[in-house]
């Protein structure tokens, strides 16, 4: 029996080593899976990370802007938690983040100048809000933009006034909103437009902007890197490699980093 304890310890000591693997990689596994659970949960319903690929929003916003867009900001959907939750209305001035309404639904930013009933009128580059001239410090003018009618007023008078460069379908409702030559915001729905007036292609050309569209508001630019919208527009596989790894590689010289961490308004 003396020789025999030995070995019976040998294998209780390789039994408990092998628990502890089995646990170790076990512990690991559902940490993973928590950490995932609660990144997909994040990025589904608190906070979400987008770029900013064009110049609409210049000089708030800019192109090569990283931002962190908090979804669990609005409310106005009339859901039961809403009143459990800090969530707010969307209000005159804010930044919001939307699917845009055409082309398969791309991301647009823009600030919302129109809420539901507003009556909303551009008289020589001036908005109008029911009746009231807006102050906007934050609006931007191109003196060098191409010229469209819908840059100085707006919304047009006659189907003569339409432009080229409205969405089609834009184009063949907007008369139903008008009235006594102002622009009347439908229940559910929001008017926004770019801060770089005349190079912003927003609810002037394409319409409203539907409740149901609005993903949040940015809160902060967490990362910002010059850049320019031809690099956003490279579509092919090599091209957005290449771009990516030029980003990368200038990083520590095109980082914008008097713009980080900047809260956006």
């Amino acid at each position: 029996m003396a020789e025999i304890a030995p070995v019976a310890e040998h294998r209780t000591e390789a039994a408990r080593a092998e628990a502890r693997t089995h646990t170790s990689v076990r512990e690991y596994i559902e940490s993973l899976l928590v950490t995932v659970i609660l990144a997909l949960f994040g990025t589904t319903f608190v906070v979400q990370a987008f770029k900013i690929p064009s110049q609409s929003m210049e000089p708030t916003l800019l192109v090569g802007d990283h931002l962190l867009v908090n979804k669990f900001i609005f409310g106005g959907r009339d859901s039961w938690y809403e009143k459990l939750l800090p969530y707010r209305p969307v209000r005159r001035g804010d930044i919001i983040v939307f699917k845009f309404p055409f082309q398969d639904h791309p991301h647009y930013v823009k600030r919302v100048i129109g809420l539901p009933g507003d009556r909303i009128k551009i008289v020589d580059q001036h908005v109008y809000r029911n009746g009231q001239q807006l102050n906007e410090p934050y609006a931007y003018h191109d003196r060098a933009a191409s010229y469209n009618a819908f840059l100085y007023n707006f919304p047009p008078a006659s189907h003569d006034e339409l432009i080229s460069s409205m969405q089609p379908e834009w184009a063949d409702q907007i008369f139903k909103y008008i009235q006594n030559g102002e622009l009347v915001v439908p229940p559910a729905n929001y008017f926004a437009m770019g801060d770089n007036r005349d190079n912003s292609w927003d609810s002037r050309y394409w319409g409203f902007v539907d409740r149901e569209a609005i993903m949040g508001g940015p809160v902060v630019i967490y990362w910002s890197v010059q850049s320019s919208e031809q690099d956003y527009s490279e579509r092919s596989l090599g091209g957005g490699l290449v771009s990516i790894l030029r980003t990368l590689i200038e990083i520590p010289t095109r980082t914008r980093w008097n713009r980080m961490l900047r809260a956006v308004h």
